[in-house]
């Protein structure tokens, strides 16, 4: 692949979808509302294929990687962080060696890299489709990707249902086609597998049944369009996908008997080793929801990101913006019963202190400390009783829209040090953002332990290094013994896990 000597202009937008077959690169400009692409790049990367029997992502896979993310990173030389956005799928999910992965990764890169839930995943194709093809009328949107298919019911701009299945090309070829040999028999067996997994989708998806009913069914990414491009350039269809233009391409795949006797007008090589696992997915898909025609659709994953980023930074620019996460945080809130009065103070509390630990941290590290205080006490709808063990859980393992898998750990990380002892956060707080994190957060949960309004301003932070003294009003330790009690605690907490040096001055 040719790289272009020239950077991005400053205020370019860049999105980096890294799937189970293939890792994107999509440079744009979005003006008024409008989007106007400035480069794609596309690698064959077939992570997907390098997930071992243990769920462990073999050395050559991890190299294949990283080997497509240091040319992405030199296309992205020049563009601040705050407009790159890059965001790992159905393999990085299911990969148990994924940190030790990332790591890598994102230093070759150079920017950080979020693995997303199955539904974050949904919702962002969705975006994607729903702003690069506007319709008003409720459509059905799938996306088959190398192990997992998005299916999304939607109207207009809104997704109303949205899952992930995990199922994939890549997958299924692998099980059912291991050698490249096409037999009718592996045909059915792959069929049969695909539509077990899709069978639960019939509830929520199925034509007769979902309301409103959907009146077209688009089909995003790299298997519908594969398959479109090779129906068309066969003559076949006019690139709609149809049952019969579906059974024409499985009779030709059995024909031909082996993956490398295939020739096809339109199959592209380094789709020839997934085709036959896209097709199974597809006829059942098309048998299973009564779909006459899937049509390609305009717009998938790498788009939606970027509408994404593109709303977050307005979101930071605007008193009122909006920002999904800000939306979904308010959700959980409602959904565990949260004391949003209570919440509201700790946050303010919270945000006051890191502004003087962290003068000039981001806004998006100020956010993220903001959602850890309006959810750190989730937890209080399971068990009072460590309570900020069942937040961490929650927060880690919830569907929340617009957060990442890996940002909702590290919230998770927040609530389960909001108290207690440090020793269980150790290897996380060598990360030195989220050690000011929880420090501003531990103390504002201290100092709103009444549960009562309180002065956000009366306790200030001085730092020096790693040296911090806690300033109250004179006479605030003889008036608040109590609080006075847990801030000497937290002292003797950080001393023993030596990071920090606190100190308490009235």
């Amino acid at each position: 692949m040719s790289m272009p000597s020239s950077s991005p202009a400053p205020q370019a937008l860049a999105a980096i979808d890294m799937g189970s077959n293939s890792f994107r690169l999509e440079i744009a400009h979005m003006h008024r509302g409008s989007y106007r692409r400035v480069e794609y790049l596309k690698e064959t990367v077939r992570l997907g294929a390098g997930l071992d029997e243990q769920s462990m992502l073999t050395e050559a896979a991890m190299q294949r990687g990283l080997d497509c993310l240091q040319r992405f990173a030199t296309r992205l030389q020049g563009m601040p962080g705050s407009r790159v956005r890059a965001v790992a799928t159905q393999t990085l999910r299911e990969a148990r060696n994924r940190n030790a992965f990332l790591a890598r990764a994102q230093t070759v890169l150079g920017h950080p890299i979020e693995v997303i839930s199955g539904r974050e995943e949904a919702r962002l194709i969705y975006a994607g489709v729903a702003r690069l093809q506007p319709a008003e009328e409720p459509r059905l949107v799938i996306d088959i990707g190398g192990r997992s298919t998005e299916m999304i019911l939607g109207q207009g701009r809104q997704p109303l249902k949205a899952e992930s299945f995990q199922i994939g090309s890549v997958s299924l070829s692998l099980r059912f086609f291991p050698e490249g040999l096409f037999t009718p028999e592996a045909f059915r067996a792959a069929q049969v597998a695909a539509g077990a997994e899709l069978e639960e989708a019939l509830t929520l998806f199925a034509r007769h049944l979902s309301r409103p009913v959907w009146q077209e069914a688009l089909g995003s990414s790299g298997t519908v369009g594969a398959v479109s491009q090779l129906l068309a350039a066969s003559g076949i269809t006019d690139g709609r996908i149809t049952l019969d233009g579906l059974r024409w391409c499985i009779e030709q795949c059995l024909a031909a008997g082996r993956m490398e006797a295939l020739q096809l007008p339109g199959l592209k090589e380094e789709r020839r080793a997934v085709v036959a696992g896209g097709l199974c997915i597809l006829y059942t898909l098309l048998t299973h929801f009564e779909i006459e025609a899937l049509l390609p659709a305009k717009g998938a994953l790498r788009q939606g990101v970027i509408f994404d980023l593109v709303e977050r930074l307005e979101a930071q620019q605007v008193r009122d913006g909006h920002d999904m996460r800000d939306f979904s945080a308010a959700e959980l809130q409602q959904r565990f019963g949260v004391d949003r009065e209570q919440a509201a103070r700790v946050q303010e509390v919270a945000l006051q202190l890191h502004r003087q630990l962290v003068p000039r941290a981001s806004p998006e590290l100020r956010r993220e400390l903001g959602w850890a205080a309006a959810l750190h006490e989730i937890g209080m709808m399971v068990s009072h009783h460590d309570h900020h063990r069942h937040s961490a859980y929650l927060l880690a393992h919830v569907d929340a829209p617009g957060f990442s898998q890996s940002q909702l750990r590290r919230l998770g990380d927040l609530a389960l040090g909001q108290r207690g002892g440090l020793r269980k956060l150790e290897e996380q707080l060598q990360d030195e953002s989220l050690l000011w994190q929880l420090l501003a957060l531990r103390l504002a949960v201290i100092k709103c332990h009444a549960r009562s309004a309180v002065d956000a301003r009366a306790m200030r932070l001085e730092r020096r290094g790693r040296q911090i003294r806690v300033r109250m009003p004179r006479g605030w330790t003889q008036n608040h013994p109590r609080a006075h009690y847990l801030l000497r605690e937290e002292m003797a907490a950080w001393s023993k896990l030596e990071l920090l040096t606190l100190d308490l001055q009235d």
